[in-house]
């Protein structure tokens, strides 16, 4: 969404809603998770754009997209805790482990860390492929326009309604998705590691440390964001929690500011400017 000029902050309210979703359709209906996973995907499709679309209707963009983005991330954060009867609020959620015996396959519940490895390798490789395919496709070109002006692209005959709520369905989608990824593979979630303005945060960090415009600009700025936080954590233990978050606000203006175009993006401007 953000290199096409919808800036948002809200998605880690999309990755709680994956989360949450997922694991409370095993714990209380015994959906298995291969349902429960596209049901959370479509439930954080619905509110992006229950959310997405008046934006569009009345032209909200630039920071105040930001800013509505942001108020959705806090909204789902205060959710997720009011409801502790349900989802345990502030001291975390815990998915049923498959009884002796069970499927693990059912469950989606994997002892073995190659298990995930490889699920998380699958999953990088298809939304790069995503990525790869909308670039590629017409609707990038239609929302470059609209990025560019919104009333020459509508005078050109571009639905602009229509192609926003698309990306912005298709971008809340995935982050659903890696949300009730990383609930199976953790089986314990709480409200400030899914969701909240700290999650979302990191997502913005990666993508433009790493660049936006490049393909694989998001996963190097999102092995940065790991390494920056494990750094914090084993460097200065407790007393560095809620570093990461001051340190990623602080380096996020400065790349803003100065390295707009991200590590992968400039590096591929100079040998550009070279040739």
């Amino acid at each position: 969404m953000g290199r096409f000029g919808l800036v948002s902050l809200g998605h880690g309210g999309f990755m709680g809603i994956g989360a949450y979703v997922c694991a409370l359709l095993w714990n209380h209906f015994g959906v298995t998770p291969w349902l429960g996973i596209p049901a959370a995907m479509i439930c954080a499709v619905a509110v992006a754009l229950l959310v997405a679309y008046p934006c569009s209707r009345f032209r909200i963009t630039g920071h105040y997209f930001a800013l509505v983005t942001l108020a959705l991330s806090a909204i789902v954060l205060q959710v997720i805790t009011a409801t502790r009867e349900f989802t345990g609020g502030s001291l975390g959620y815990t998915p049923e482990r498959v009884k002796a015996g069970g499927s693990g396959l059912w469950a989606f519940q994997f002892n073995d860390k190659f298990t995930w490895y490889l699920i998380a390798l699958a999953a990088w490789g298809l939304v790069l492929l995503i990525r790869w395919r909308v670039d590629r496709s017409m609707m990038a070109y239609a929302l470059e326009a609209i990025a560019e002006d919104e009333d020459a692209a509508g005078a050109a005959g571009v639905n602009v309604t229509a192609e926003k709520l698309k990306i912005t369905a298709l971008s809340a989608a995935l982050t659903a998705f890696a949300g009730a990824i990383y609930c199976q593979y953790q089986m314990f979630i709480s409200p400030d590691t899914v969701s909240g303005m700290g999650v979302s945060l990191q997502m913005v960090f990666a993508s433009v440390v790493g660049g936006i415009y490049v393909l694989l600009g998001p996963t190097i700025g999102a092995i940065i964001t790991i390494v920056l936080g494990e750094v914090l954590r084993i460097g200065f233990g407790t007393a560095a929690v809620g570093w990461d978050n001051l340190v990623y606000g602080v380096l996020l203006v400065v790349f803003i500011i100065y390295l707009p175009l991200g590590i992968l993006g400039s590096i591929q401007a100079r040998f550009a400017g070279a040739k």
